[in-house]
């Protein structure tokens, strides 16, 4: 019987040294195409990035608009299915109210105000550009005299919101630039409660108008070309597997070049039934154009400068930032005060003594202050009116001695001598 022989295994075509440095390549190999490719890779242009984030925010809006005309047809349908069981609406009174005036509508208002949505021209805003100068204007001038925006702004970026793999942001430079925005092309147009125009391509009909929620807004064209930079200087901090096991400086300077788009203003009335005030609304069409310029430097010794992958990181960042907020649908809510004259906001007469007292003397305090200067100002006018009185007085009394001792004196003697004969 033949003796059972074992398989031979074949040979591994590589031995071990060969595949660890071929391992050892290929890592290297990925490395490097890693840090060409996606670090120090070419960023798109601008006007193709501007382009694909122009088309998001486009099909964002229309999906929304798509989703509200959705809601609209339910509630349409409800409100159908109540026409037709009459006993599911709730009874109305029978009560006599006193007539009220009847609510202003959209298009009484435009009809008073002899505004034509059809043919009126845009305005150009001259006036409401020099206004808006003037304001930016001193709040750059009260910048520079006073750090409380770059206070505020360092305590901010510094709040409890801050990772914990980040070191302290510092503020290394703060420009509010030197230009002004252009305001222009104004126009006014019906929205709906939704803000969607109202008969959009359609000549205007007051008739379309009547909802509750329908309101006037105006849009007007935005133009800003400045240099706004805010730079920043901080520390990335590697704490595992023990704290502090690596630190990585890192500078980046943030400057807003360009920005052009539609800003939309409306008010939204007030509702006493609910105690909401009068509302000013505000936002972006989403055909705006934001541009950037971003620079970084990574490292301490062999630094980093202008990395183009953080550049896209940071601007996409800061545009999912704007559009979350103030871009449609998104928009930015302002309650605005009450206009009626009321006491609280009166100023002037004993407002303005309590004013000029030290600011940790009490308002009680301040107003007995005040009624004591009125006393003693009215006890000094009284007193000069008696010391006029009286000096009046003398004076008659003396011009009328004059004129007896007038009487007898002699021929050429002088005025107010007394002679006395004696005989």
């Amino acid at each position: 019987m033949a003796p059972e022989m074992c398989p031979t295994r074949p040979e591994p075509a590589l031995s071990f040294t060969q595949g660890l440095i071929v391992g050892q390549l290929s890592v290297v190999l990925l490395i490097a195409a890693f840090i060409k490719f996606f670090i120090f890779g070419d960023p798109p242009s601008a006007e193709v990035t501007a382009s694909i984030r122009a088309t998001e925010r486009r099909s964002r809006t229309l999906a929304h608009k798509k989703s509200l005309l959705t809601l609209r047809s339910t509630s349409a349908r409800r409100g159908s299915l109540h026409q037709q069981h009459p006993g599911l609406n709730k009874k109305k009174s029978s009560n006599i109210l006193r007539p009220s005036p009847p609510l202003l509508t959209i298009g009484s208002i435009l009809n008073k105000t002899y505004y034509k949505v059809d043919s009126h021209q845009p305005e150009s805003l001259d006036w409401f550009n020099v206004l808006i100068a003037q304001t930016i204007a001193q709040f750059r001038s009260d910048a520079q005299h006073d750090d409380a925006i770059l206070t505020s702004l360092t305590k901010a970026l510094n709040g409890t919101s801050r990772p914990d793999f980040l070191d302290e942001i510092r503020v290394t430079e703060l420009s509010l630039g030197e230009d002004f925005p252009i305001f222009s092309n104004c126009r006014i147009i019906p929205v709906d409660e939704d803000g969607v125009s109202v008969g959009q391509g359609r000549p205007f009909d007051a008739n379309m108008a009547t909802g509750d929620g329908a309101r006037l807004q105006a849009r007007m064209d935005v133009d800003l070309s400045d240099m706004i930079t805010l730079a920043l200087e901080t520390k990335l901090l590697l704490n595992y597997p023990k704290k502090l096991t690596a630190v990585l400086p890192v500078a980046l300077a943030v400057s807003v070049v360009r920005f052009s788009g539609t800003l939309s203003i409306s008010f939204v009335p007030s509702n006493p039934s609910q105690l909401t005030p009068t509302k000013m609304t505000f936002t972006f069409l989403d055909d705006y154009r934001l541009d950037f310029s971003i620079r970084s430097l990574v490292g301490s010794r062999s630094r980093l400068q202008d990395v183009p992958k953080i550049a896209q990181l940071v601007e996409s960042r800061l545009h999912r930032w704007f559009d979350e907020r103030a871009v449609e649908p998104r928009f930015q809510e302002i309650a605005l005060p009450s206009f009626w004259p009321r006491k609280k906001n009166t100023r002037g007469g004993d407002e303005a003594i309590v004013d000029a007292q030290p600011r940790s003397m009490g308002k009680a305090k301040g107003l007995e202050i005040g009624r004591d200067v009125r006393e003693e100002a009215r006890k000094e006018v009284e007193a000069e009116s008696s010391a006029r009185s009286e000096w009046a007085q003398d004076s008659l009394r003396y011009r009328r001695r004059s004129r007896v001792e007038d009487a007898f004196s002699m021929p050429g003697s002088l005025p107010g001598l007394n002679v006395d004969m004696q005989t």
